[in-house]
Protein backbone atom coordinates (compact mmCIF):
# COMPACT_ATOMS: atom_id res chain seq x y z
CA UNK A 1 0.00 0.00 0.00
CA UNK A 2 1.64 3.46 -1.25
CA UNK A 3 1.40 6.13 0.42
CA UNK A 4 -0.98 8.03 -1.70
CA UNK A 5 -4.21 7.10 0.43
CA UNK A 6 -2.82 9.12 4.02
CA UNK A 7 -5.76 11.59 4.74
CA UNK A 8 -5.19 14.64 7.00
CA UNK A 9 -7.91 16.54 8.86
CA UNK A 10 -8.90 18.52 12.15
CA UNK A 11 -11.18 17.50 14.46
CA UNK A 12 -12.61 19.65 17.28
CA UNK A 13 -15.66 20.29 19.51
CA UNK A 14 -16.41 21.94 22.48
CA UNK A 15 -16.54 18.79 24.73
CA UNK A 16 -15.37 15.27 24.45
CA UNK A 17 -15.62 12.02 26.73
CA UNK A 18 -13.19 9.36 25.62
CA UNK A 19 -14.27 6.99 28.86
CA UNK A 20 -12.29 4.95 30.57
CA UNK A 21 -13.86 1.73 31.52
CA UNK A 22 -12.49 1.46 34.98
CA UNK A 23 -14.88 4.32 35.63
CA UNK A 24 -18.27 3.07 34.52
CA UNK A 25 -18.62 0.66 37.08
CA UNK A 26 -20.68 2.46 39.19
CA UNK A 27 -22.56 4.24 36.46
CA UNK A 28 -20.09 7.34 36.28
CA UNK A 29 -18.01 8.22 33.32
CA UNK A 30 -14.36 10.03 33.35
CA UNK A 31 -12.95 10.79 30.01
CA UNK A 32 -9.27 9.34 29.17
CA UNK A 33 -6.84 12.61 28.58
CA UNK A 34 -6.81 11.89 24.79
CA UNK A 35 -8.72 10.28 22.62
CA UNK A 36 -8.15 6.34 21.63
CA UNK A 37 -7.02 4.93 18.77
CA UNK A 38 -10.56 3.11 18.59
CA UNK A 39 -12.37 6.77 18.88
CA UNK A 40 -10.52 8.13 15.71
CA UNK A 41 -10.99 5.67 14.05
CA UNK A 42 -14.90 5.75 14.38
CA UNK A 43 -14.45 9.62 13.63
CA UNK A 44 -13.15 8.48 10.29
CA UNK A 45 -15.66 5.85 9.85
CA UNK A 46 -18.04 8.52 10.23
CA UNK A 47 -16.80 10.37 7.79
CA UNK A 48 -16.42 7.68 5.34
CA UNK A 49 -16.69 4.06 5.61
CA UNK A 50 -17.06 0.80 3.56
CA UNK A 51 -16.17 -2.94 4.86
CA UNK A 52 -13.62 -2.89 1.40
CA UNK A 53 -10.60 -1.71 3.57
CA UNK A 54 -9.92 -0.87 7.68
CA UNK A 55 -8.93 2.65 8.67
CA UNK A 56 -5.39 3.09 10.08
CA UNK A 57 -4.83 5.72 12.74
CA UNK A 58 -1.49 6.71 12.39
CA UNK A 59 -0.35 9.63 14.90
CA UNK A 60 -2.84 12.70 16.48
CA UNK A 61 -1.33 16.12 17.27
CA UNK A 62 -2.19 17.69 20.59
CA UNK A 63 -3.60 21.03 20.14
CA UNK A 64 -5.20 22.48 23.02
CA UNK A 65 -4.64 22.30 26.74
CA UNK A 66 -5.92 19.14 28.08
CA UNK A 67 -8.24 20.71 30.77
CA UNK A 68 -11.34 18.91 32.07
CA UNK A 69 -14.59 19.79 33.44
CA UNK A 70 -17.44 17.41 35.21
CA UNK A 71 -21.63 17.76 35.40
CA UNK A 72 -24.24 15.97 36.93
CA UNK A 73 -26.14 14.04 34.15
CA UNK A 74 -29.18 12.23 35.14
CA UNK A 75 -29.48 9.08 33.28
CA UNK A 76 -32.35 7.07 32.29
CA UNK A 77 -32.48 3.98 34.70
CA UNK A 78 -32.86 0.36 32.81
CA UNK A 79 -35.90 -0.01 35.36
CA UNK A 80 -37.47 3.23 34.70
CA UNK A 81 -36.94 6.71 36.22
CA UNK A 82 -33.37 8.74 36.25
CA UNK A 83 -30.06 8.46 38.39
CA UNK A 84 -27.69 10.95 38.90
CA UNK A 85 -24.06 10.44 37.73
CA UNK A 86 -21.05 12.70 37.44
CA UNK A 87 -19.66 12.74 34.40
CA UNK A 88 -16.13 14.30 33.89
CA UNK A 89 -15.64 15.54 30.16
CA UNK A 90 -12.69 17.06 28.18
CA UNK A 91 -13.18 20.94 27.34
CA UNK A 92 -12.34 22.98 23.95
CA UNK A 93 -10.19 19.78 22.45
CA UNK A 94 -9.21 20.17 18.93
CA UNK A 95 -6.73 17.36 17.25
CA UNK A 96 -4.97 16.95 14.25
CA UNK A 97 -4.77 12.99 12.79
CA UNK A 98 -2.95 11.14 10.08
CA UNK A 99 -4.16 8.03 8.81
CA UNK A 100 -4.67 5.86 5.81
CA UNK A 101 -6.08 3.22 4.88
CA UNK A 102 -5.67 -0.86 4.25
CA UNK A 103 -7.74 -3.31 2.68
CA UNK A 104 -9.89 -5.62 5.19
CA UNK A 105 -8.26 -8.73 3.65
CA UNK A 106 -11.30 -10.88 5.37
CA UNK A 107 -13.59 -9.31 2.82
CA UNK A 108 -12.62 -11.76 -0.13
CA UNK A 109 -16.21 -10.60 -1.29
CA UNK A 110 -15.75 -7.05 -1.94
CA UNK A 111 -11.96 -7.52 -3.65
CA UNK A 112 -13.19 -5.77 -7.32
CA UNK A 113 -14.09 -2.82 -5.03
CA UNK A 114 -9.94 -2.68 -3.93
CA UNK A 115 -9.68 0.66 -6.24
CA UNK A 116 -6.97 2.86 -4.03
CA UNK A 117 -7.97 5.98 -6.19
CA UNK A 118 -11.94 5.60 -5.49
CA UNK A 119 -12.05 5.45 -2.28
CA UNK A 120 -8.85 8.16 -1.41
CA UNK A 121 -10.82 10.62 -3.68
CA UNK A 122 -13.69 9.76 -1.81
CA UNK A 123 -12.35 10.32 1.66
CA UNK A 124 -11.21 13.65 0.59
CA UNK A 125 -14.33 15.26 -0.51
CA UNK A 126 -16.09 13.77 2.44
CA UNK A 127 -13.70 15.20 5.09
CA UNK A 128 -13.75 19.15 3.19
CA UNK A 129 -17.54 18.55 3.49
CA UNK A 130 -17.42 17.75 7.30
CA UNK A 131 -18.28 13.59 6.90
CA UNK A 132 -20.89 11.94 6.24
CA UNK A 133 -22.24 11.22 9.15
CA UNK A 134 -22.48 13.25 12.44
CA UNK A 135 -19.26 13.37 14.29
CA UNK A 136 -19.10 12.29 17.92
CA UNK A 137 -16.42 13.26 20.16
CA UNK A 138 -16.65 9.57 22.36
CA UNK A 139 -20.20 9.69 22.88
CA UNK A 140 -23.39 11.34 21.05
CA UNK A 141 -23.64 14.39 23.21
CA UNK A 142 -19.95 15.50 22.47
CA UNK A 143 -20.82 16.85 18.86
CA UNK A 144 -17.22 17.17 16.94
CA UNK A 145 -16.24 18.59 13.46
CA UNK A 146 -14.07 17.75 11.18
CA UNK A 147 -12.32 19.99 8.13
CA UNK A 148 -8.98 19.06 5.85
CA UNK A 149 -5.35 20.48 6.96
CA UNK A 150 -1.73 19.88 6.50
CA UNK A 151 -0.62 17.42 10.03
CA UNK A 152 2.00 19.84 11.43
CA UNK A 153 0.57 23.20 10.54
CA UNK A 154 -0.13 25.59 13.41
CA UNK A 155 1.39 25.74 17.09
CA UNK A 156 0.20 22.94 19.39
CA UNK A 157 0.22 23.42 23.43
CA UNK A 158 2.68 20.86 23.87
CA UNK A 159 5.03 20.98 21.00
CA UNK A 160 7.92 22.09 23.27
CA UNK A 161 6.62 19.15 25.76
CA UNK A 162 9.09 16.32 25.37
CA UNK A 163 7.37 13.62 26.84
CA UNK A 164 3.97 12.60 28.45
CA UNK A 165 3.05 9.08 29.46
CA UNK A 166 -0.91 8.00 29.95
CA UNK A 167 -0.42 4.48 31.57
CA UNK A 168 -2.24 1.44 30.00
CA UNK A 169 -5.16 2.80 27.89
CA UNK A 170 -7.35 1.34 25.27
CA UNK A 171 -5.85 1.18 22.32
CA UNK A 172 -9.34 -0.66 19.79
CA UNK A 173 -11.37 -3.12 19.46
CA UNK A 174 -10.55 -5.99 17.54
CA UNK A 175 -13.58 -7.26 15.56
CA UNK A 176 -14.49 -10.42 14.05
CA UNK A 177 -14.40 -8.83 10.27
CA UNK A 178 -11.10 -6.51 10.90
CA UNK A 179 -8.94 -9.09 12.99
CA UNK A 180 -8.52 -12.68 13.60
CA UNK A 181 -11.52 -14.55 11.84
CA UNK A 182 -15.01 -14.90 14.63
CA UNK A 183 -12.57 -13.61 17.61
CA UNK A 184 -13.99 -10.32 19.51
CA UNK A 185 -10.98 -8.74 21.40
CA UNK A 186 -10.20 -5.59 23.38
CA UNK A 187 -6.35 -4.34 22.78
CA UNK A 188 -4.82 -2.10 25.27
CA UNK A 189 -1.15 -0.48 25.25
CA UNK A 190 0.91 2.41 27.11
CA UNK A 191 0.81 5.11 24.75
CA UNK A 192 3.03 8.34 25.41
CA UNK A 193 3.24 12.00 23.92
CA UNK A 194 6.19 13.29 22.21
CA UNK A 195 6.08 16.96 21.23
CA UNK A 196 2.72 17.22 21.34
CA UNK A 197 2.81 13.93 19.09
CA UNK A 198 1.26 10.73 19.83
CA UNK A 199 1.87 8.33 17.46
CA UNK A 200 -0.09 5.23 17.58
CA UNK A 201 1.05 1.28 16.99
CA UNK A 202 -0.74 -1.07 14.48
CA UNK A 203 -3.69 -3.17 16.08
CA UNK A 204 -1.49 -6.40 15.46
CA UNK A 205 1.51 -5.19 17.73
CA UNK A 206 -0.92 -5.12 20.68
CA UNK A 207 0.49 -6.87 23.22
CA UNK A 208 -1.99 -6.46 25.86
CA UNK A 209 -5.17 -8.22 24.97
CA UNK A 210 -8.38 -9.28 26.22
CA UNK A 211 -10.30 -12.05 24.48
CA UNK A 212 -14.31 -10.79 24.31
CA UNK A 213 -15.53 -13.96 22.81
CA UNK A 214 -16.25 -15.68 19.26
CA UNK A 215 -18.49 -13.59 17.21
CA UNK A 216 -19.91 -14.37 13.65
CA UNK A 217 -19.75 -11.16 10.79
CA UNK A 218 -22.56 -10.03 8.56
CA UNK A 219 -21.65 -10.89 4.87
CA UNK A 220 -21.78 -7.73 2.00
CA UNK A 221 -23.22 -8.03 -1.46
CA UNK A 222 -22.99 -5.35 -4.20
CA UNK A 223 -26.58 -4.84 -5.40
CA UNK A 224 -28.26 -5.81 -2.06
CA UNK A 225 -26.61 -4.01 1.16
CA UNK A 226 -24.27 -2.37 -0.38
CA UNK A 227 -23.84 0.31 -3.72
CA UNK A 228 -22.21 -1.20 -6.96
CA UNK A 229 -18.51 0.50 -7.60
CA UNK A 230 -20.18 2.49 -10.50
CA UNK A 231 -22.71 4.03 -8.14
CA UNK A 232 -20.03 4.96 -5.10
CA UNK A 233 -18.06 6.63 -7.88
CA UNK A 234 -20.12 9.56 -8.56
CA UNK A 235 -21.35 10.47 -5.12
CA UNK A 236 -19.68 11.58 -2.31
Amino acid sequence: MQNKNIVEFQVYGKYALFSDPVTRVGGEKCSYQIPTYQALKGILESVYWKPTFIWVIDKMRVMKPIRTQSKGIRPIKMNGGNDLSIYTYLFDVCYQVSAHFEWNKNRGELENDRNENKHWDIAKRSIALGGRRDIFLGTRECQGYVEPIKFGDGGGEYDKLDELSFGVMLHSLSYPDEGEPNKFETLLWQPKMEYGIVNFIHPENCTIRRNLGEREFKAFAFGENLLSVDEEVSIV
